[in-house]
C-alpha cells in the first residue's frame, strides 16, 4: 500500500524538527519503505510517500513526530492505475 504523508508543524517548532531529523534520521520503522520525500519551499510541511504491507506500521510512523507537529497519511494509488479501474466498470 501506498500512503501520502503530509507532515505540518508550527513555526515555532522548525529547529526543533531540524534537529530531530539532523539527530535522528527519517526515523521509519521496520515494514515502512520510503519512496520519496519533499519539503516545502516555504518552510512548515513535509510530503512523504510510504509504501507499508500493514497499515499499522503507519501509527509507529506517526509516534514519532506527532509532539511537534500533524501528520495526515492518505492511502493513494498511481493515477494510471485507478483510471485502469474505472475503465474495467
Amino acid at each position: 500500500m501506498l500512503f501520502m504523508t503530509i507532515y505540518t508543524y508550527e513555526p515555532k517548532d522548525r529547529e526543533a524538527v531540524i534537529k530531530r531529523r539532523a539527530e535522528k534520521g527519517t526515523m521509519a520503522p521496520p515494514g515502512m519503505k520510503i519512496v520519496g520525500e519533499w519539503s516545502a519551499l516555504t518552510g512548515g510541511r513535509v510530503f512523504r510517500l510510504v509504501e507499508v504491507d500493514d497499515p499499522r506500521v503507519m501509527l509507529g510512523a506517526s509516534a514519532a513526530w506527532a509532539d511537534l507537529g500533524k501528520i495526515e497519511s492518505v492511502l493513494v494509488m498511481e493515477t494510471e492505475e485507478v483510471m485502469k479501474l474505472f475503465a474495467s466498470r
